[in-house]
């Protein structure tokens, strides 16, 4: 029969030998990593026999009085019935009292056993049963901890082994998929691009390699680092605290226990941890929030991310300015802005590529219809599935895809952008209505674009992360849905028996249909090939009006990037402007890279210079998205210049006054119909009678809700209409046009 195996040692061994001997370099001692972690600059010295005294007089005790060592603003006074084993180093103490929030106490160490620690400036200890092996700043407050403790072989989180362990021992983050075939190392500083990388190209052998060895170089794997607590951190009301390393300003408060972790706090954003919670192996960056009952396990909490109400976040990577509550996530990537919020919502082996929102019921991840745990769901940005929708794995989404409630019964490959995906049991099909958004709730796309930009709290920004609807990603994806959508409308006009035209192929009769807005579009079955992993229909509504959307949108990027190209170069004419033209633009495929939207080819040149060796750390491959940021804005200019000449047909090159006469206006028109369809969409809200219902009077609902013509969005997208058509005016006054 098993039995637990208690080690017996010496007392007075307590405190000390917290390297073994094989593991201290010649000519070193066990503090050797503690005294190069202790940058605070203060000078300590042994106890005089007053001080001892007087230390003992208060109820302390010490195995060796000439292993405490204490500032000479020392005051023994402020220490009473504290055990200390081992060397102990005290700041100056001060009879001040610290106070945060509503705790106050008194500078000190109270009622402690504490083993082997340094201590800064005016620190408060109260009540902690068990504090081994810290290194804690000035003006700290930890009261009423149970255990407080690292060991010699801590990681604080990382994906590291340290001296003499087993590759058996190192965690890994098992993001995307259940079956460990995308684990990744998790590392502090780890962005969503880099989670990104490591996961996919899974065949490069090399590849994987170097990524692996990056991470094993950016930190040391010697044993005996201390954890460190930062200046003017407060840990209240804890249970257990075991391997955490601990920034400066964090507040962590009625904690269960918090396990191998590395808690970023300090200037870039100070980071909360509240009561019940239970986080072991993770990252958690700055200005996170963790509060109420969560549970996190082999983890990355990017900047300014947040945990809240029972939410259960494991091996899975959340992105920065992303919050979930209540719900579960397993074994998913989640790029920046994704908001989760509901009790009974499920997200498991899944890649989210930002500005997502998955509402309750929703289920992403029975991938129960394969013979193992291996199963992917892909989403691109904008992801919105409604209440109770259930799906399967493997699923694909292009951007923006809303998918209303309904048990979803087989694998979907969405490649339409902005479509609204509904599964119409009655009927036994599948419906997907492309441009969804642009038609019917134009006012919530504008709004989550203007809001996450304005929620982006990072303030080391690496990684450029694109909010912006219209971006090279949803434009490519714009030009493949039309083809599709030429494709099927061709070969549904064709099985009529009505053509009049001769047409070597569906594509041609599709889109000579949906150019002209022959209104015949409206009357056909238009089903899509290849959308669902099932024998029942896939049908397309509103397509002649989302196809003429999609055209006037591309236009519109293109043009609006064109006119911001003009204004940051003060061009004055046409004739200025065509020598910056590129020759012959071309559209080339962009990869969202963690949120950062980089072109393919320059993707690969990055995983080039990685295999050959010319980049050869973390570090280098931050750089690398740094340059991507700083040319992001040419980039897509081009990008945008390649789709705008080739939806058009205009030869920018040779762009006369009477072509960008029309852009002009048609960019004017654009923006006109996106203002009212932002003002009408919301307008519904208090035009709609079930809406209204539930209110005794207009005033109240008016007070409950607000009033429309004070909607402060509304009001700022009005005058940003008004401003750039006297933009516009201006410009064709500049460039002489009538």
């Amino acid at each position: 029969m098993s039995q637990n195996i208690i080690y017996k040692t010496p007392l007075d061994a307590l405190g000390y030998q917290f390297i073994k001997d094989q593991f201290i370099p010649k000519g070193k001692n066990e503090f050797y990593l503690r005294n190069m972690q202790n940058r605070n600059g203060i000078h300590y010295r042994k106890l005089s026999a007053y001080e001892i005294e007087m230390l003992v007089r208060n109820g302390n005790s010490s195995d060796d009085w000439n292993n405490i060592l204490v500032s000479d603003a020392f005051n023994p006074e402020l220490v009473k019935n504290c055990k200390f084993y081992g060397l102990v180093r005290i700041g100056k103490l001060e009879p001040f009292c610290l106070g945060f929030s509503d705790l106050k106490a008194p500078v000190g160490l109270y009622n402690s056993t504490i083993i082997s620690c340094d201590f800064g400036d005016n620190v408060v200890v109260d009540n902690v049963n068990y504090l081994s092996h810290y290194i804690i700043g000035s003006e700290v407050i930890i009261t009423n901890v149970n255990e407080l403790v690292t060991t010699n072989h801590a990681k604080f989180g990382n994906g590291i082994i340290k001296e003499g362990e087993t590759e058996e021992v190192r965690i890994w983050m098992e993001i995307c998929n259940e079956n460990t075939g995308r684990r990744v190392m998790p590392f502090n500083g780890m962005l969503s691009g880099d989670a990104f990388l490591w996961s996919r190209y899974r065949n490069d052998k090399n590849l994987q390699e170097k990524f692996k060895l990056f991470t094993e170089q950016k930190f040391d794997n010697r044993r005996g680092y201390y954890g460190k607590i930062g200046d003017r951190s407060v840990i209240k009301n804890c249970n257990i605290i075991k391997d955490v390393w601990v920034g400066t300003d964090a507040y962590i408060k009625g904690a269960n226990k918090l396990k191998n972790l590395t808690v970023n706090s300090g200037p870039e954003g100070r980071t909360q941890i509240g009561e019940g919670c239970e986080i072991v192996n993770g990252i958690i960056g700055f200005g996170c929030r963790l509060f109420y009952g969560i549970k996190a396990v082999r983890f990355i909490m990017a900047d300014h991310s947040q945990l809240k109400y029972g939410a259960r976040l494991i091996n899975s990577y959340l992105g920065s300015n992303a919050t979930i509550s209540c719900c579960e996530v397993l074994n998913s990537l989640i790029f920046p802005a994704h908001e989760q919020h509901h009790n009974n919502s499920f997200l498991c082996a899944a890649l989210v590529m930002g500005q997502s929102n998955i509402a309750a019921g929703a289920t992403i991840g029975s991938n129960h219809n394969s013979r193992g745990a291996d199963g992917e769901i892909i989403m691109g940005r904008g992801f919105w599935p409604g209440l109770c929708v259930s799906l399967k794995h493997n699923s694909k989404f292009a951007s923006f895809s809303i998918l209303s409630k309904g048990d979803y019964p087989a694998e979907l490959n969405i490649p339409i952008p902005f479509s609204l995906v509904g599964n119409d049991l009655s009927n036994n099909r599948l419906t997907i209505m492309p441009g969804y958004w642009f038609l019917y709730n134009m006012y919530a796309l504008a709004r989550n674009s203007w809001k996450y930009v304005d929620r982006d709290k990072r303030t080391d920004r690496i990684q450029h992360i694109e909010y912006d609807y219209l971006a090279p990603d949803t434009i490519n994806e714009m030009f493949t849905a039309m083809q599709l959508m030429e494709t099927w409308t061709g070969k549904a006009y064709l099985k009529t028996g009505k053509e009049k035209l001769p047409f070597s192929e569906n594509s041609q009769a599709g889109k000579h249909l949906l150019k002209s807005g022959n209104k015949i579009v409206n009357e056909l079955e238009i089903l899509g090939d290849h959308i669902e992993n099932s024998k029942r229909k896939v049908q397309l509504f509103k397509v002649l009006s989302s196809y003429k959307i999609f055209e006037e949108l591309i236009v519109y990027y293109g043009t609006i990037q064109l006119l911001n190209f003009i204004k940051e170069k003060g061009f004055t004419s046409l004739e200025e402007l065509k020598p910056f033209i590129p020759a012959k633009p071309i559209r080339n495929e962009w990869i969202n890279i963690g949120g950062q939207l980089i072109p393919g080819e320059e993707v690969n040149l990055l995983k080039e210079k990685i295999s050959n060796g010319k980049i050869k750390s973390w570090d280098a491959i931050h750089e690398y998205y740094q340059q991507q940021s700083n040319k992001y804005p040419q980039l897509k200019l081009k990008h945008a210049l390649a789709s705008l000449s080739e939806i058009t047909g205009i030869n920018l090159k040779k762009l006369d006054t009477h072509q960008f006469t029309t852009l002009l206006n048609e960019v004017v028109a654009t923006k006109e119909w996106m203002t009212k369809g932002i003002y009408d969409s919301r307008a519904k809200d208090y035009t709609n009678p079930y809406r209204k219902m539930v209110y005794e009077s207009v005033g109240e609902m008016t007070e409950v809700v607000g009033k429309l013509e004070e909607n402060g969005f509304i009001k700022t997208q009005i005058e940003e209409l008004k401003k750039f058509k006297s933009e516009i005016n201006s410009l064709k006054k500049k460039f002489k046009i009538k």
